[in-house]
């Protein structure tokens, strides 16, 4: 798992360092040139304090020992030295006027000669002792940059781990919630980069409470519909245990039948809506041909529609294509022409149709039955909802069903007049996929 501290942290360390050594590096080298720079300023320096000083014995005036890191050496104008520093010490022969770097036999030496009244004046140095004394000034420079490091890279860390505390703090919050308590998360007090992240979560968590809440009215209302079957379902069964001849026993077991188809379809209904009230579109899309579908739809269908003495019939169906989920599909449309067939009197029509509607493909589905009233069309796609004059029996759940696939597929659905301006048309509209 990547942890965004250590993606922080080992960049920034790195940089960091990386930063110190090179700053480090040419504060060295600088102050090394500035120290040189300082030492030759002393070699022109001291030159210039003995111009015109009277010199006496070179044995005797301005000795000094090998420890002294200046040498200073007189020649008159005939080229005899009249003054030495150090007689006991090998230093180099006169130089050329200027500064210069000459070989000696205990290394090499910084010189400075001068011409003045007559004599020259020559101050020299050796390079080891010039370096030393430039490394010594230069460490010294260097030190607090390298001390400092340390404090820099904890405030670093400190940083980060005060930059990623909101972090910590909305996990903290999250993790209150529960399935019985999904209140929102506060919305201000965040840093400007999380912001947007506290409001994903609150959209989710508002999605997840009305979801829990359709959940529970869901299994409260399928409790409540399975309720009266089953209760039937034990009545017929006690009518047929107590009934007095075969007759009566043969009357409760077809009604106990009934009852069981009854029982069968409203479960297999309220599964299909808990299917589809949880299901999204995945890689079961694909190229659905309506006009395929509806003809499968209808043959599976005839046999019922047969028995109810009902003329099922695809009287339109145009080859046209949507993006989508071909089972899923097929429910939808089983659930239509299902529900047409049971409002349907025998000697009635159902008719299919695969047609444009405003340039888009659609579902229609008409028939001959009672309808219903306008002012009841919005309510019956409602769960167990169910017309004021309905007739048929059924569970009122055809229509909810139809309608969480039609979302499922930005299809809509409207309710019109049916066949011949009577009975019920829907019109299954597919948008854009």
């Amino acid at each position: 798992m990547r942890s965004i501290r250590r993606a922080l942290i080992i960049p920034l360390a790195a940089g960091l360092l990386v930063a110190i050594v090179l700053a480090a590096f040419f504060t060295y080298q600088r102050a090394r040139d500035e120290a040189n720079a300082l030492f030759d300023v002393q070699l022109q320096q001291t030159a210039a304090s003995i111009v015109g000083m009277p010199l006496v014995a070179p044995t005797t005036a301005f000795r000094g020992d090998s420890s002294t890191p200046l040498v200073v050496q007189v020649w008159d104008r005939d080229g005899v030295q009249v003054f030495r520093s150090q007689p006991t010490r090998d230093i180099p022969a006169r130089a050329a006027p200027g500064f210069t770097t000459v070989p000696g036999s205990d290394g090499a030496w910084r010189v400075y000669s001068v011409l003045a009244n007559g004599q020259v004046i020559q101050v020299g140095q050796p390079l080891a002792a010039r370096d030393e004394l430039a490394t010594s000034m230069a460490w010294r420079t260097t030190l607090p940059l390298m001390l400092i490091a340390p404090l820099l890279a904890l405030f670093v860390w400190f940083a980060i781990e005060r930059a990623l505390a909101p972090l910590a703090r909305l996990a903290g919050a999250v993790g209150k919630r529960s399935a019985d308590e999904l209140a929102p998360l506060q919305d201000h007090g965040w840093p400007q980069e999380v912001a947007p992240l506290v409001a994903a979560l609150n959209d989710l968590l508002d999605k997840l409470k009305t979801a829990l809440r359709s959940q529970r009215a869901f299994v409260a209302d399928a409790a409540h519909e399975l309720r009266t079957p089953l209760a039937a379902l034990h009545l017929q069964a006690q009518l047929a245990e107590r009934a007095s001849d075969s007759g009566e026993r043969a009357n409760a077991l077809v009604a106990m039948k009934g009852g069981i188809d009854r029982a069968t379809r409203l479960a297999s209904q309220l599964l299909a809506l808990a299917r589809e009230e949880h299901a999204e579109l995945d890689g079961s899309r694909g190229s659905v041909d309506l006009a395929d579908l509806a003809r499968d739809v209808s043959r599976e269908l005839a046999p019922i529609a047969a028995a109810k003495d009902v003329d099922l019939g695809v009287t339109d169906a145009s080859p046209l294509c949507v993006q989508g989920d071909a089972p899923a599909l097929f429910t939808l449309l089983s659930n239509l022409i299902d529900n047409a067939m049971r409002y349907t009197p025998a000697g009635g029509r159902v008719d299919v149709s695969v047609a444009l509607r405003d340039g888009a493909p659609a579902f229609i589905v008409r028939d001959t039955g009672p309808g219903i009233p306008a002012d009841e069309r919005e309510h019956v796609f409602d769960r167990f909802a169910r017309g004021a004059h309905a007739s048929a029996p059924g569970s009122g759940l055809g229509l909810a069903i139809v309608r969480r696939i039609a979302e499922r597929h930005n299809a809509t659905v409207t309710l019109e007049p049916g066949i011949d301006g009577a009975g019920l048309g829907v019109v299954v509209r597919f948008g854009p996929a």
